[in-house]
């Protein structure tokens, strides 16, 4: 049987062009007040998704502003209700964020499915189908669960959170499936943490950590420019052990995610993130914004988008204009249900 061959997801925007998406985003939301902000997050990606394709074939965001600012009005007004009711009667408060926490699960599955519906590949759309009780268990109570085990488990728990949320989404009609060992989430977990007790231990007994904080903890000691120094070096330690492990953990679990997710049909995918890679990019994105005070943004956006699609691949098994062509058939045949209020964007960070 012949390998499939992995096509490489390609992504074509440029600093030049977005910068004008960008700025006029950054001017109308201020001028606005934020208002703007939600057609500017449209605008935003929409430039992205049309700017990254597969084979020729694009993507597509078609979300409009107006339905994100209506969500956005909900959740303000929501809040609003909620701190003045609590103020006024404190037990009905109480009841009703009970009934809030009660709702997140729905919550959350409404903006994956938001999400997902929104978007869209050579003109077929995604979509998310989870339910209530598999967002209870893998996105709130298996975390809750994992302290309990000193978050030993927690691997255990990103596998399951990721095995919900691919299993539910599909293409067209065509399902995605999630399946992983557990090695793979815990060589994530161990090197960002193993980055993290190294750096930070190493760093704090150059410095002499210890001994500084037990002494000014004991008054045994007066403030020195010098120990203020060795502050201030502390705070870059830190710095260097926490942040990079988050980008170490995010690019192994990447490539995790993508080895493990397959769609239906036997279309496969790869991820190819390097740590080293990912934290030069964010790094040198950091800089540019800096030093640019903040006018750099656009190319660090470009920067960012154009590395993970570059290290991202799709094997399709077959023909792909056979494999779209197929999808189009069988979603026209059962029509498309996409209502505009049942999935309002919040801007959840899912």
């Amino acid at each position: 049987m012949q390998d499939q061959e992995y096509r490489p997801v390609v992504f074509s925007g440029t600093a030049r062009e977005y910068f004008g998406v960008w700025i006029v985003n950054l001017l109308l939301s201020i001028v606005t007040l934020g208002i703007y902000s939600a057609w500017a997050k449209v605008r935003r990606l929409k430039y992205f998704h049309q700017h990254t394709e597969i084979e020729g074939r694009r993507f597509d965001y078609h979300a409009t502003g107006k339905q994100i600012f209506i969500g956005r009005l909900i959740v303000i007004a929501a809040i609003v209700v909620l701190q003045i009711v609590t103020a006024v009667l404190p037990p009905l408060g109480i009841l009703l964020w009970l009934g809030v926490l009660i709702y997140v699960p729905t919550l959350i599955n409404k903006a994956l499915r938001f999400r997902a519906r929104m978007t869209s590949w050579s003109g077929l759309r995604f979509d998310f189908e989870g339910s209530y009780w598999g967002a209870l268990r893998t996105l709130i109570l298996y975390p809750v669960l994992s302290l309990f085990t000193l978050y030993l488990a927690l691997p255990f728990v990103i596998r399951a959170q990721h095995s919900y949320t691919t299993n539910n989404h599909r293409f067209g009609t065509a399902k995605f499936h999630f399946e992983s060992p557990i090695g793979p989430f815990y060589k994530a977990f161990v090197f960002a943490i193993l980055w993290m007790a190294v750096i930070g231990g190493v760093g704090f007994w150059a410095l002499g950590a210890g001994e500084l904080f037990t002494s000014l903890a004991m008054e045994t000691a007066e403030p020195t420019p010098e120990m203020m120094i060795r502050f201030g070096l502390i705070y870059v330690v830190a710095l260097v052990a926490i942040v990079p492990m988050a980008f170490i953990y995010q690019a192994f679990l990447r490539n995790a995610v993508f080895a493990g997710t397959e769609l239906e049909g036997g279309h496969k995918f790869r991820s190819t993130i390097s740590p080293a890679g990912l934290l030069w990019v964010a790094f040198s994105n950091a800089f540019f914004v800096v030093i640019s005070l903040g006018l750099l943004t656009p190319l660090a956006h470009v920067r960012m988008s154009r590395y993970l699609a570059a290290n991202t691949f799709v094997a399709p098994n077959g023909s792909l204009d056979e494999f779209i062509g197929g999808e189009a058939q069988k979603t026209s045949a059962i029509g498309d249900a996409y209502v505009d209020i049942e999935g309002i964007d919040l801007g959840m960070a899912i």
